[in-house]
């Protein structure tokens, strides 16, 4: 099991410009670093300070059969359920605001201890109340997701998805994921919308929610 962490990892000086992907870029995990098993998964955005109501980004994760379906609701890990497949998947906290430096949310991971079931790991930002407050990803500044060897605090991959973001009109977006190839894990970039929200991509994998 990972540790969770307790900090936003805000202390982390890393050099990222050679390891800036683009949207549809596949990254082999083992390839890139052989040693990786316990990994963060580390997400934020900037706060406009002249919005009035505060814009509520959330990352979740789903944990995804050879059907692309949820095994179980605890496959669904999010603000209301921080931990999957016995503890090997960990939600370290919501963040409400996205304010300050650092990760504003973020996920701890063991590659080892994801069951053999588990395809696919798919990341999704959602906007909390998005529709109720008319915000949707077009409104999110400088939204980014990255990987983080945990072991060594080192950032593999960052993912910036500000051009993506501006271009999606839906309050939830397919940010990236984990695909397992046989022993070996690569990391896709995505930045696909999601139509109808975190309800309809939880609804379609085979859990139901209440709009959010």
């Amino acid at each position: 099991m990972v540790d969770i962490f307790d900090s936003s990892l805000d202390n982390i000086e890393v050099e990222i410009s050679d390891n800036k992907v683009s949207k549809g870029e596949e990254i082999n995990l083992t390839n890139l670093d052989p040693t990786l098993n316990n990994l963060v998964i580390g997400v934020g955005w900037t706060l406009n300070a002249f919005d009035a109501d505060s814009l509520d980004l959330d990352i979740s994760c789903f944990m995804l059969d050879k059907d692309n379906l949820t095994r179980e609701n605890e496959d669904f890990v999010f603000y209301n359920n921080l931990e999957g497949c016995d503890g090997a998947v960990v939600h370290n906290g919501d963040s409400l605001i996205g304010a300050g430096d650092g990760d504003d949310e973020s996920l701890s991971i063991d590659l080892n201890g994801i069951p053999f079931d588990i395809m696919t790991v798919m990341f999704v930002f959602s906007i909390y109340r998005g529709e109720e407050k008319n915000q949707t990803m077009e409104s999110v500044k400088n939204p980014y997701i990255r990987l983080i060897n945990a072991s060594n605090s080192q950032e593999l991959i960052r993912y910036e998805l500000v051009e993506d973001a501006q271009n999606c009109t839906d309050t939830a977006m397919f940010a990236a994921s984990l695909t397992r190839m046989g022993p070996k894990w690569h990391f896709n970039a995505l930045g696909d919308s999601a139509s109808g929200g975190l309800s309809k991509v939880a609804n379609d994998y085979g859990i139901i929610i209440q709009a959010s």
